[in-house]
């Protein structure tokens, strides 16, 4: 796997019948590439994956890959409890043409062991050889933890697991994962706040939320840090880092849906069992906007519909 930089787990926009925003949603790819963003994220968490119909999520991903028309890799999320289901889920994605990668988080709900977790990911890069996979630790949302050891045994047996989120939040086992994961294998951090820490220590980029909303600050802060351009790259987190914290004041993505919402890109609609923000959060949330300029927005030349 060639990809480093900053990606972003794009949201999926709804119109106000609850189906989805094909206009907006190719408007939120144009945006995200024209800002320099180095690859995106569609089905993941917050593209709320979990509550979309399987046609939905296909269409979605297809979507994404038709607006990126080949100028940024674009990653599809594909994560399910059930081993078996996800493998007739990857099969539909392998009809997919322009699938760089397969983003999959751990098993949720049946808390499986390291070796459950094993087999898992193992079947999963059987099935889509040789697309390239992307292990998704996230223990805050699947009540599983992706141990180390267990990511150094995939990368060993499965030649196309190239490459891991990690979003425990534990920079001792990201380092972990760093320092003993075969030569080419790919880290990248999931929590935006934790980008320059994890980069520091040896990762290749960050996997982010806060891209959806600024990302050619997003894309700048990683490519600084990257290449060792460190105030730079403090100068940036140090601007954004209450919005890093923001977009979970509530559950990921309203916050980041009420923000772009504000910035006129899309609805910010979301799907039960998720809600819109409080009114004081949204309160709270349009002040935050308005402090760091986000509500300013000039629209880009191509873009499509309010974009």
């Amino acid at each position: 796997m060639e990809t480093t930089g900053c990606g972003t787990a794009i949201v999926t926009p709804f119109c106000a019948d609850g189906s989805i925003d094909e206009q907006a949603l190719r408007g939120l790819v144009n945006w995200q590439i024209q800002a320099g963003i180095d690859f995106i994220v569609a089905c993941g968490s917050t593209g709320e994956a979990a509550t979309l119909e399987e046609d939905e999520w296909l269409n979605v991903v297809r979507i994404v890959v038709d607006a990126a028309a080949d100028r940024v890799p674009v990653w599809a999320g594909c994560t399910h409890n059930s081993t078996r289901t996800l493998l007739r889920l990857a099969g539909m994605l392998r009809q997919v043409r322009g699938v760089s990668a397969i983003l999959s988080a751990n098993p949720y709900y049946n808390k499986p062991t390291q070796e459950g977790q094993y087999q898992h990911f193992l079947a999963l890069a059987k099935a889509v050889h040789p697309i390239p996979v992307c292990l998704y630790n996230v223990p805050g949302r699947t009540a599983a933890n992706l141990e180390p050891e267990t990511v150094v045994r995939l990368a060993e047996d499965a030649k196309n697991i190239e490459a891991i989120k990690e979003a425990s939040g534990k920079l001792a086992q990201i380092a972990q994962v760093i320092h003993s994961v075969p030569r080419g294998f790919k880290v990248f951090s999931g929590d935006d706040n934790l980008a320059l820490a994890t980069i520091e220590i040896g990762a290749h980029g960050l996997i982010s939320v806060a891209s959806n909303e600024i990302p050619a600050e997003v894309s700048r802060l990683v490519r600084a840090a990257l290449t060792n351009d460190w105030i730079e790259a403090r100068d940036i987190e140090h601007r954004f880092t209450r919005l890093f914290e923001a977009n979970f004041w509530e559950s990921n993505p309203s916050p980041v849906k009420t923000i772009l919402n504000l910035m006129g890109k899309c609805s910010d609609a979301v799907r039960l069992p998720l809600v819109l923000p409080t009114p004081a959060t949204r309160t709270r949330l349009e002040r935050l906007a308005g402090e760091l300029g986000l509500l300013k927005f000039v629209p880009v030349e191509g873009e499509l519909g309010m974009f």
